[in-house]
C-alpha cells in the first residue's frame, strides 16, 4: 500500500531487462530494494522502541520502579511478540499469499474471493472491515510517532515541555502540506535515514546490554508465561502496551508489491529484527541497572551530548514512518475505488514516471484534521498509547481469517489443515485484540469510530450502487432492441466517432437516448464503452480491450483495468487500433451521463443511508476526469434518478 520511488525504479530496471538478470545484478537489485524497504516497510515498527517498552513497564509498575523479574517478563513478551507475529506470521507465512505479486488487505480479499463460492459475501465484508481498520490506524500513527519523538526534547531540558505539542503540530502541518508536490524527490533518502536509525538503535542498545547482559534471560519464553500468571490483574493491560512493539507489522504485507518478498525478508532478518531486539534488551538493561522510574529510556540511555542528535534522528524516522502511512492511505483508497467500494475521488499524479506516486486531496485533508485533533486533544504519546492498538489488532485478526480462506479455497488445501495452520496466529491476534479492547474507554474508541464510519460508507456505496443499477436497468431500453431499430431506420448520420460510456453494456446508455432525443442525429461510428475493474492487480495489455461488433453503426467495447492501475481510457483505446478499430481521437466525442439523485418514498435503503449515498455520489469525481478523457472531447448529459 505504501509507495516508494526506490522500489519502483528497481522494479522498472528488472522489467526493462526482461526479468533476466545475472546473479550479481540480481543481488545488487535485491540489496537496493531491501534498503528501500527499510525506509518504507519498517518505518512504523522502527519507531515503536520510543514508547513501547516504556508503556508496557508503566502498565505494571505505575509510579514505582519495576523489579528485575517484571522487566524480564515484559521483555520476553515483546521479544516473542516480534518473533511470532512479525517473523513467523507475516514474514514467513503471509508474504507467500501474493495476488500477482501484490499484497495488502484488499489484495488478500481479492485473492480469497477468486474461488470463494458462497463465502464471497463474507470475504467481501472482511476486506471492507480490514480496510476500514487501516484508516483508523492511519490517523493515530503520525500523531503518536511524531509526538513521541518530539517529547525527547524534554530529556534535553524540561523547558521544552510547554512547546512539545506546538512543535509536533508544526512538523505534521509541513508533512501534510508537501504531499501535493509528491514524494519521489525525498523517497530516495527514506532507506538510508531509517537504516541509520536502526543502526543507532542497535548501538545504543548494545552499550547498555554489555553493561547488564543478564536481561538476555528474557529469551526464555517461560518468563513471559510466568509474568502473565503472576500478574493476572494487569496482564491484559501489559499485553496491550507491549503490542505497540509490533504495530506496523501489517505494512510488511501491504508493501509486498513494491519491494518483493526476498528484499523484505532480507531487510527484516539482516537489520531490522536484530536492531529492535538489541535496543529493547538495552532499554531493559538500562531500567534495571538504574533502578529508577521509567521516563524516556530510549533517550535517557544515550550520552548527554548525543541526546539532541538522537531526538533529531528520531523525528526524521517518525516523519518517514508517517509518510509511509499517508501514502499507504492514498494507495488503499485508490484500490477501494477500483474495487467499487468507494466513489471515484480525484487522483493527482505527482510523478511523470512512477504511476504509484499519487496525491488525493480529500484523503489528505481528512487525515490532517484527524491527526491535529488527536495531538491537540491527547497532548502526549503516553495518552495516545491508550488509543493505539485496537484497529491494528483488529486488522491482524482480519488478515488471519482471510488467510484461512486463501489456504483452504484458493490454494485448495484441506479445511482442517488450513484451520490448524491459521489457528495459532488467530488465537494470538484475538488475545492481543482483547488486550487492546481494554483501551476503548481511554481513547481506543477513536480509531474504531473512524473505522466504523468508513465501513458504513463502503457498505452504503456498494449497496446503493447495486440498487441504483437494478433500478435504472428496469427503466432503460435493451441495447439490442435500440441498435436493431436504428440500423433498420437510421437517423441523419454525421461524420466522426461517438463513444458512449455506460456501466451496463446490455442497456442503451442514457447519454445515447438523450442525444437522439435532442439532436436527432447519429455518428457514423458508435461505440458503447464499458470500463471493467477486475479483482486482479494488473491486466495484461493483450487482455486490455475487447471489441464486439453489433452492426454497421454500433460496436460494444470493454476496457479492463486492475485495481492497482489508474484507468486511462484514451491510452487503452489505442490498443483497439491493433484490434481493427480505425478512428481519429480528434474527431471522437465522448458522451457521459451525469445522474442527479433524489430519494423516493419506496427506497429499499433507510432514509439516512439514502442521504449518505447521495452525499457520496455528489462528491465523486467526474467520470471524464477519473478516466483521464480530454475535457475538450467530452459531452455531459444530465439525468435525474430516484432511489
Amino acid at each position: 500500500m505504501h509507495e516508494n520511488a526506490e522500489g519502483s525504479a528497481a522494479a522498472d530496471h528488472l522489467a526493462a531487462n526482461g526479468g533476466q538478470e545475472t546473479p550479481r545484478k540480481t543481488s545488487q537489485t535485491t540489496t537496493a530494494l531491501a534498503l528501500g524497504a527499510i525506509g518504507v516497510v519498517y518505518g512504523d515498527i522502527g519507531t515503536s522502541p520510543i514508547y513501547a517498552l516504556r508503556e508496557a513497564t508503566r502498565a505494571v509498575a505505575g509510579d514505582r520502579p519495576p523489579t528485575e523479574t517484571e522487566m524480564l517478563g515484559i521483555l520476553s513478551i515483546i521479544v516473542w511478540s516480534l518473533t511470532l507475529i512479525v517473523s513467523v506470521k507475516y514474514v514467513l507465512f503471509v508474504l507467500r499469499a501474493d495476488n500477482d505479486r501484490e499484497g495488502g488487505t484488499l489484495s488478500l480479499m481479492a485473492l480469497a474471493r477468486r474461488d470463494a463460492g458462497r463465502y464471497a459475501p463474507l470475504i467481501l465484508v472482511l476486506g471492507m472491515v480490514g480496510a476500514a481498520l487501516f484508516f483508523g490506524d492511519a490517523i493515530i500513527t503520525p500523531a503518536i510517532s511524531v509526538l513521541s519523538a518530539v517529547e525527547g526534547l524534554e530529556v534535553v531540558t524540561p523547558a521544552f515541555s510547554d512547546y512539545v505539542v506546538a512543535i509536533t503540530l508544526a512538523i505534521l502541518l509541513a508533512l501534510f502540506a508537501v504531499q501535493r508536490f509528491g514524494t519521489a524527490g525525498v523517497a530516495s533518502v527514506f532507506g538510508p535515514v531509517t537504516a541509520l536509525w536502526f543502526l543507532t538503535l542497535a548501538v545504543s542498545g548494545a552499550i547498555e546490554l554489555a553493561e547488564y547482559p543478564a536481561v538476555l534471560a528474557a529469551l526464555d519464553p517461560s518468563h513471559a508465561v510466568l509474568f502473565l500468571i503472576d500478574h493476572r490483574g494487569v496482564s491484559l493491560a501489559v499485553m496491550g502496551a507491549a503490542f505497540l512493539a509490533v504495530t506496523g507489522a501489517e505494512a510488511i504485507y501491504a508493501d509486498l508489491g513494491h519491494f518483493g518478498r526476498r528484499p523484505i525478508m532480507l531487510a527484516w532478518f539482516a537489520l531490522v529484527f536484530p536492531a529492535l531486539l538489541i535496543n529493547y534488551f538495552g532499554q531493559g538493561a538500562y531500567v534495571i541497572s538504574h533502578g529508577g522510574l521509567v521516563g524516556q529510556p530510549l533517550f535517557q540511555m544515550v550520552p548527554s551530548w548525543a541526546t539532541l542528535p538522537m531526538v533529531a534522528l528520531a523525528t526524521m524516522a517518525t516523519v518517514i514512518a508517517s509518510q509511509a502511512v499517508i501514502t499507504g492511505a492514498y494507495s488503499l483508497t485508490r484500490q477501494a475505488i477500483q474495487l467499487q467500494l468507494l466513489p471515484r475521488l480525484q487522483v493527482q499524479h505527482t510523478s511523470e514516471t512512477q504511476s504509484g506516486q499519487i496525491y488525493m486531496r480529500q484523503v489528505n485533508l481528512l487525515l490532517l484534521v484527524g491527526v491535529f485533533i488527536l495531538v491537540a486533544e491527547f497532548g502526549s504519546s503516553e495518552a495516545l498509547a491508550s488509543a493505539y492498538g485496537i484497529s491494528v489488532a483488529g486488522e491482524m485478526v482480519v488478515t488471519a481469517l482471510l488467510m484461512f480462506f486463501v489456504f483452504w479455497r484458493t490454494w485448495r488445501r484441506p479445511a482442517l489443515l488450513a484451520a490448524l495452520v491459521v489457528a495459532p496466529f488467530l488465537l494470538l491476534d484475538v488475545t492481543f485484540l482483547c488486550a487492546n479492547a481494554q483501551k476503548f474507554a481511554d481513547g481506543g474508541w477513536v480509531s474504531i469510530a473512524v473505522a466504523a464510519a468508513l465501513a458504513v460508507m463502503m457498505m452504503t456505496w456498494r449497496k446503493g450502487s447495486r440498487l441504483l443499477f437494478r433500478k435504472t436497468r428496469k427503466t432503460e431500453i435493451p441495447l439490442a432492441l435500440l441498435t436493431d431499430n436504428l440500423a433498420a431506420k437510421p437517423p441523419h448520420l454525421v461524420a466522426g466517432t461517438a463513444v458512449f460510456l455506460t456501466s451496463d453494456p446490455e442497456s442503451a446508455p442514457t447519454a445515447l437516448m438523450h442525444s437522439l432525443k435532442h439532436y436527432h442525429v447519429l455518428h457514423e461510428q458508435n461505440a458503447i464503452l464499458t470500463v471493467e475493474m477486475t479483482e486482479d492487480p494488473y491486466v495484461a495489455e493483450e487482455a486490455r480491450a475487447q471489441i464486439t461488433p453489433i452492426n454497421d453503426l454500433f460496436m460494444r467495447v470493454v476496457l479492463r483495468f486492475g485495481y492497482m492501475e489508474q484507468p486511462n481510457v484514451p491510452k487503452a483505446l489505442a490498443v483497439c487500433r491493433k484490434l481493427g478499430w480505425k478512428f481519429d481521437i480528434m474527431s471522437t466525442s465522448f458522451f457521459v451521463s451525469r445522474r442527479s439523485l433524489k430519494i423516493s418514498r419506496r427506497s429499499l435503503m433507510p432514509r439516512w443511508q439514502d442521504k449518505l449515498f447521495i452525499v457520496l455520489a455528489r462528491n465523486a469525481s467526474d467520470a471524464s476526469a477519473y478516466f483521464q478523457i480530454p475535457t475538450g472531447r467530452v459531452v455531459e448529459i444530465g439525468t435525474q434518478v430516484t432511489l
